[in-house]
Parts: structure tokens; C-alpha cells; sequence
């Protein structure tokens, strides 16, 4: 049987990402909150009515849970809650080594809510 996915071409190259069915959700999100480390995210809105948003740039990714009594995706940074209200599909890029590396829910209103995954920034000692 075939996996639902999304082909996404960028600068960096071509990424597959896998679409997760709805019964998958909690359990996906509880497992990655378990390995969460160090990560910073980036958090972006699209859609033809609303342009691109910027939500957040490089805050903590603190965490991710879907309720589904509320029908509700949320994403916890440093400085922001973000909820995304009425789900309807959620496509996730995984890498084996590194884990999850972004992943895109589509609302009901067919809104685009894109959270990119980045290592923290590495300063060189003074």
C-alpha cells in the first residue's frame, strides 16, 4: 500500500514528506515530545488570503501535542503558543538520523501552519 506524501523542492534540495492519518496524530506528537533536545524553531503561516507570516524565527521548540477532544494542534516556543485550530491533514519530514526536521499542518480554512526544526546556532569561543 502507498504512503501519502508530499514532494517539497527547496534550495536545499528535494525533501519527501510522509502525510500522517488523524488516528496517528496523538500518538506521533507524544513520541516526539519524549526526544525532544535543543531544537530552535521556526514557525510560518500561509495562505492566498492571509500572505506569509512569520510567527516565530529561531525560538525554543518546547513542544507539540494534538488534543483531540479540542481539535487542536499545539505548538509550544519560547514566547508563543501556537494553536491550530481544526486540523485537517499533517505531512511530517523525517530524517533517520536527525529526527524530525519539519512538519506542515493544513487547517480547515486550508491555512499552511509550517514549523521548520534548526540546531541551535554554534558561536565560536571568543
Amino acid at each position: 500500500m502507498a504512503v501519502p506524501c508530499m514532494v517539497i523542492v527547496q534550495s536545499e534540495g528535494v525533501r519527501l514528506m510522509r502525510k500522517l492519518e488523524q488516528n496517528e496524530w496523538k500518538a506521533y506528537f507524544d513520541r516526539i515530545a519524549r526526544g525532544l533536545g535543543t531544537e530552535q524553531a521556526e514557525i510560518e503561516v500561509a495562505g492566498l488570503d492571509i500572505g506569509d507570516q512569520l510567527e516565530a524565527d529561531r525560538a525554543l521548540f518546547i513542544g507539540i501535542d494534538y488534543d483531540p477532544k479540542d481539535d487542536v494542534v499545539e505548538v509550544a516556543v519560547s514566547g508563543l503558543d501556537h494553536l491550530i485550530r481544526q486540523p485537517r491533514e499533517i505531512y511530517v519530514d523525517e530524517d533517520p538520523a536527525e529526527g524530525l526536521r519539519s512538519l506542515e499542518v493544513v487547517d480547515a480554512d486550508g491555512h499552511k501552519h509550517i514549523v521548520q526544526l534548526k540546531a541551535p546556532l554554534r558561536l565560536p569561543a571568543p
